[in-house]
């Protein structure tokens, strides 16, 4: 019998990182808890080097693809953090409008921070999801 953990990978993604991209818990509705979605490009390069709108943009756009990995949408989001490296606000509100923008009307809770250093070399932008999806039995 299968566990109630389901892994969730992408061959989109780059495999550069040493995590699944999301998991999923049944069973009538499943949780999807996404790892942090990095700005980079399928073979594992930082994308938008320098630019807080770019890597918010290419970090939104492998969000979308893990989420879809999992069978969901932005729609389904139930909640998401956004890390920016920056002690600037003007870097968190660029960072923040890219994403608010991503997800239109479905503004979902977010927790928006500055941290110090983000993972990947270059890297400013990060976002992590939660997302909930009702399987059709």
């Amino acid at each position: 019998m299968p566990g109630a953990v389901t892994l969730i990978r992408s061959e989109r993604l780059s495999d550069v990182a040493e995590y699944a991209y999301a998991a999923t818990a049944s069973p009538r509705s499943r949780l999807i808890f996404l790892a942090g979605a990095c700005p980079l490009n399928e073979e594992g390069s930082t994308a938008a080097v320098g630019d807080y709108a770019g890597q918010a943009a290419k970090a939104m756009d492998n969000l979308r693809t893990a989420l879809a990995a999992a069978g969901a949408t932005l729609r389904d989001v139930v909640k998401t953090t956004v890390l920016v490296a920056s002690t600037e606000r003007r870097d968190l509100v660029t960072s923040w409008q890219v994403v608010r923008d991503a997800f239109g009307e479905h503004d979902a809770p977010s927790t928006l921070m500055g941290v110090t250093v983000l993972g990947y070399r270059d890297q400013l932008v990060e976002i992590e999801a939660v997302a909930a999806v009702l399987d059709s039995d």
